[in-house]
């Protein structure tokens, strides 16, 4: 079953954003990879490791929903704008289900993500656009939201998660440049 429409869509969003973040975080050191720019913010293993947890928490919640009977939300419901949660303006508090404890090794940690994006798109491409309205994926901040819109979900809180990745290089670039002069 191929996926149509929207969830075409998302499928290249997702595609876009992870290339993106991949490319990013690949040639980067695992002594900066791991480092926090200060103590109340997330190192990029720590965000890659959220990345991760949620697309599997995602997934799980996914297969048992498809296990069930179809379902489907409120008409209204349809018209969430996930793209929303790309947005870096408002800061949101992860559940602590997906909060980045202990995050791996940094070939462990882009292994493990890329595996759930495999697991991610795998689903898609099984059950396809129809069966995934027929979904109710239940989300901390957006409320119900069908199978579609939880796959887009997925692609816009990758690119919120890649912009501030980006944010942390800077700032440790900054941190780099200010101890050098400091030295100087």
């Amino acid at each position: 079953m191929q996926p149509i429409g929207a969830m075409k869509r998302s499928l290249k969003r997702l595609d876009l954003v992870h290339q993106r973040l991949i490319a990013e975080i690949t040639p980067l050191e695992p002594k900066i990879f791991s480092q926090r720019p200060s103590n109340e913010e997330w190192s990029v293993a720590e965000i890659v490791h959220h990345l991760c947890l949620v697309e599997e928490r995602v997934i799980k919640d996914l297969e048992g929903a498809i296990a069930g009977p179809p379902q489907r939300i409120g008409f209204l419901r349809r018209f969430v704008p996930t793209a929303i949660v790309s947005s870096r303006l408002i800061r949101v508090k992860a559940p602590k289900a997906v909060n980045p404890l202990t995050a791996p090794a940094k070939e462990v940690a882009i292994e493990n993500f890329n595996n759930a994006r495999a697991a991610l798109k795998q689903l898609c491409a099984v059950h396809g656009n129809d069966r995934f309205r027929q979904l109710i994926f239940k989300h901390p901040f957006l409320g119900e939201i069908d199978g579609v819109a939880t796959i887009s979900f997925i692609g816009y809180h990758e690119r919120r998660h890649y912009k501030q990745i980006r944010e942390v290089l800077k700032k440790l670039a900054g941190e780099k440049h200010s101890a050098a002069d400091s030295r100087g």
